[in-house]
């Protein structure tokens, strides 16, 4: 039921609770009024019989009978003994069987000197009569009137009253239901604002002119000021725990008591394998791993579980498991693939490394040993020391090597390209290593290209990449063979290429050779003074510039290294 209908209802029901509480008020008041004035009337006349009446005591049936037709009351005349001497309601000859007065009410209060009165149902006449005795007469005159007329003033009364009542009752019903719809339209535009305000949308306040009304809408403004400054405040908070969560390389999962999933960032979503608008099963199922479904089990149990290593999908993952105060749990996955691929890079480092030195300090330590306890002729302590200064040479050129790689891989390094005349760089290049080649009976040949003549790169790198390139290939091509740089535009770049005639590389080798420390032939590189680290350092220096470097041989027909300059150069930021 609405407002405006309660208090329609409402007034109705205090206008007819008042109506009546006044109708029965206003009767019982107005019928006292009635019956008092009745008295008094019946009093006075009473008084008046009692002086009118003949002195002849057998006139007094007359006299009452008379006075009886002409007030329309009726009057009896009662002994001091409570006989009935004349009544005007008898026949003469009737008058002496009525029964003794003398206990009546008033009849008893006249014969002891005051006035008397009684209201009651008349055995003789049968109906309600107002009595009134006065002493006077034979002893005591009573006279006697209907009610009937005092119930028809009331009745008079109570139409007038209820015609009234009807009135007022209309008139406050319709002042009611003005005045609940006036009341009611704010009210319920506040439980639309309010509405609003649980959606989110603009809420409208209106104006009742009711003060108290208008309070409780200064209230709720305010409250919604209020909820409006804090919703935002946590939106902003969640939208930067959301924009931390995802920006985390660390995968984040969390699922509520049920174990289904609620967040899950981009990074758990590539480590699991799923797309990002993919739907997520729940927790338990989510890992398709024992060990991960074990720790899924325990946390989801109440147990906490630290840095557990798994494999997913051949990654290296640390999980890591906690519950959630009010039920559910956070997985926090951490991908070690690369640390632990590093982690082997570095002990296979140490261990070339290690390998490495261990030849050339062998023989060092060995020969200088030798020079210590053995005195030796000139000519045998030239040659121990030529051996020893070749192998101290040797971790020389070793330790630079490293020393350029660590610098060019760390970043420590970067390319500040130039235009370069290929021919004259290459020439350059060779002429560092002439002598050796003519020692060997190694021929060169260059074939640049026109349209290749310029390549757009850092001096130093090119010189330091072509001086590899052909120190690699005159170790490994044998006496007579031949070296043959070219340079030929290709895909919006040039191609440097150093090409031998030597034993060649086996296919199985080709793609581990710019790896450092790696050799084809482990002995013959090593003879020859090789350190394992100029293609790496060459491919290293290339893709700095943004380029890239490949490999074609054939066993005992050559080997060609390529090595591809883009004409932009490096990025040098």
């Amino acid at each position: 039921m609405s407002f405006a209908t309660r208090l329609v209802w409402g007034t109705i029901l205090v206008i007819i609770v008042a109506i009546a509480v006044h109708v029965v008020g206003a009767e019982l008041a107005l019928r006292g009024d009635l019956e008092q004035e009745s008295r008094r009337t019946l009093e006075r006349e009473a008084l008046l019989v009692a002086r009118a009446l003949p002195a002849d005591s057998m006139a007094w049936q007359g006299a009452v009978e008379n006075i009886a037709r002409e007030s329309g009351l009726r009057v009896t005349l009662i002994a001091r003994d409570g006989r009935v001497i004349a009544e005007s309601e008898e026949a003469p000859d009737g008058v002496p069987r009525i029964e003794n007065h003398g206990e009546r009410p008033e009849v008893r209060a006249a014969l002891a000197g005051r006035v008397g009165s009684d209201r009651r149902l008349s055995a003789t006449v049968n109906r309600p009569l107002l009595y009134v005795a006065v002493p006077g007469g034979p002893g005591v005159v009573r006279l006697a009137a209907p009610l009937a007329g005092n119930d028809a003033i009331l009745i008079h009364v109570h139409r007038a009253f209820l015609g009234a009542a009807l009135v007022a009752l209309l008139i406050g019903a319709g002042l009611a239901f003005l005045a609940g719809r006036s009341i009611a339209r704010p009210l319920t535009t506040i439980s639309q604002a309010a509405r609003s305000i649980a959606q989110g949308a603009p809420p409208r306040f209106p104006r009742s002119g009711v003060p108290d009304i208008d309070e409780l809408i200064r209230a709720l403004r305010e409250m919604h000021a209020q909820l409006d400054q804090r919703f935002n405040e946590l939106r902003r908070e969640r939208a930067e725990s959301a924009a931390l969560v995802e920006a985390m390389i660390e995968g984040v999962i969390a699922s509520d008591p049920r174990g289904r999933i609620v967040t899950a960032n981009a990074a758990a979503r590539r480590l699991l394998g799923y797309e990002p608008d993919a739907p997520l099963p729940d927790l338990e199922q989510i890992f398709r791993v024992k060990a991960a479904r074990e720790v899924v089990d325990a946390v989801l149990g109440g147990q906490s579980v630290l840095e557990r290593e798994l494999e997913l999908d051949g990654q290296s993952v640390l999980l890591s498991a906690r519950p959630l105060a009010h039920g559910g749990a956070l997985l926090v996955l951490h991908d070690v693939t690369e640390l632990r691929r590093l982690e082997t890079v570095r002990r296979d480092f140490v261990a070339n490394v290690s390998h490495e030195l261990k030849t050339p300090l062998t023989s060092i330590s060995g020969y200088a040993e030798t020079l210590v306890q053995e005195p030796a002729d000139g000519e045998t302590t030239r040659r121990f020391l030529t051996v020893i200064l070749s192998n101290a040479r040797r971790m020389q050129r070793l330790v630079d090597g490293l020393l350029d790689l660590s610098r060019i891989e760390s970043g420590g390094w970067r390319p500040a390209p130039e235009p370069l005349d290929v021919a004259a760089v290459a020439r350059e290049s060779w002429g560092l290593l002439a002598d050796r080649a003519e020692q060997r009976q190694i021929g060169f040949a260059a074939q640049v290209a026109p349209d290749a003549g310029v390549v757009t790169a850092d001096p130093d790198a090119v010189r330091h990449v072509l001086s590899n390139l052909f120190d690699n290939a005159i170790r490994h091509t044998p006496a007579g063979g031949r070296v043959t740089f070219s340079a030929v535009r290709d895909d919006g770049g040039v191609a440097l290429e150093v090409r031998d005639t030597g034993a060649g590389i086996p296919g199985e080798h080709l793609p581990r050779i710019f790896e450092r420390f790696y050799r084809a032939d482990h002995a013959r590189a090593r003879d020859d003074g090789g350190t394992g680290l100029g293609l790496a350092i060459v491919r290293h220096l290339v893709e700095a510039h943004e380029g890239r470097v490949g490999a074609t041989s054939q066993v005992g027909r050559g080997t060609a290294i390529t090595c591809w300059f883009p004409d932009g150069g490096a990025t040098t930021s």
